[in-house]
């Protein structure tokens, strides 16, 4: 019985999916798609299923969301750089990266982790927080999300990097989507960001779902300190 319900599920989803497709293929960027709320409507699902079906569409790049505005047609993806780690971009400026494991541990994925990875709430998440480093200093908390399939036995014997062993599953990142914004540090983070004094502080963060081609394979949340770490741009022309 419940391998029923679970396949018509998924049958909604499809049919969800592809209609939304037929309507916004060959439309021009910034077109918009229809709603949530007219979906749920037009098919009589729940909204969770319409919203699986539009997060497939965002994921192959069909789609793209603007927060408060809604769901749009998306622009064409343009080519992209080597989606780096820390390690890496540490390498590059010449430094040795270094890392203190604050926890490593299997968690219930919470709705905004769920999302991003395209599980389901509540399911087992690999959650890795770690205190980055460079040439000794202190640079940034980052906090990793990822399935346990993604990288089996990652919890029993931890990587020097994160990116190394999704490689060595050939789950390499080949794309990203990164958030960033400026905020002020909390008394947690300031601790163990080694920020002295008691004036508030600013801080970058940075939110990355990471992707091989169009699987999600690790979500981040990272907090740089901005005295000692400048985040670097990669731009081209627009299309």
């Amino acid at each position: 019985m419940e391998q029923g319900v679970e396949a018509a599920r998924e049958l909604k989803h499809v049919v969800v999916r592809e209609h939304v497709r037929s309507l916004v293929q060959g439309a021009a960027p910034g077109t918009p798609a229809p709603s949530e709320r007219e979906l749920v409507s037009q098919f009589g699902v729940a909204r969770m299923t319409v919203r699986q079906a539009l997060d497939a569409l965002v994921v192959e790049g069909l789609l793209e969301r603007m927060p408060g505005r809604g769901t749009f047609v998306a622009r064409p993806r343009r080519e992209r750089g080597q989606v780096t780690s820390f390690s890496e971009v540490v390498a590059r400026r010449g430094q040795v990266a270094e890392s203190t494991t604050v926890l490593a541990r299997l968690e219930q994925a919470g709705p905004g982790v769920a999302r991003a990875l395209q599980t389901d709430p509540g399911a087992a998440v690999v959650h890795w927080k770690r205190i980055r480093r460079a040439g000794g200093e202190t640079i940034c908390i980052q906090d990793a999300y990822l399935t346990p399939e993604t990288v089996p036995g990652l919890l029993d014997a931890l990587p020097e990097s994160l990116y190394q062993a999704l490689d060595r599953h050939q789950l390499r990142p080949t794309w990203s989507e990164d958030a960033i914004r400026a905020d002020l540090v909390s008394d947690e983070e300031r601790t163990l960001l080694d920020l002295t004094g008691e004036d508030p502080s600013p801080v970058l963060r940075v939110a990355r779902r990471a992707l091989h081609d169009e699987r999600v394979v690790e979500v981040s949340s990272s907090v740089y300190r901005t005295d000692r770490f400048t985040l670097h741009l990669q731009l081209g022309p627009a299309n």
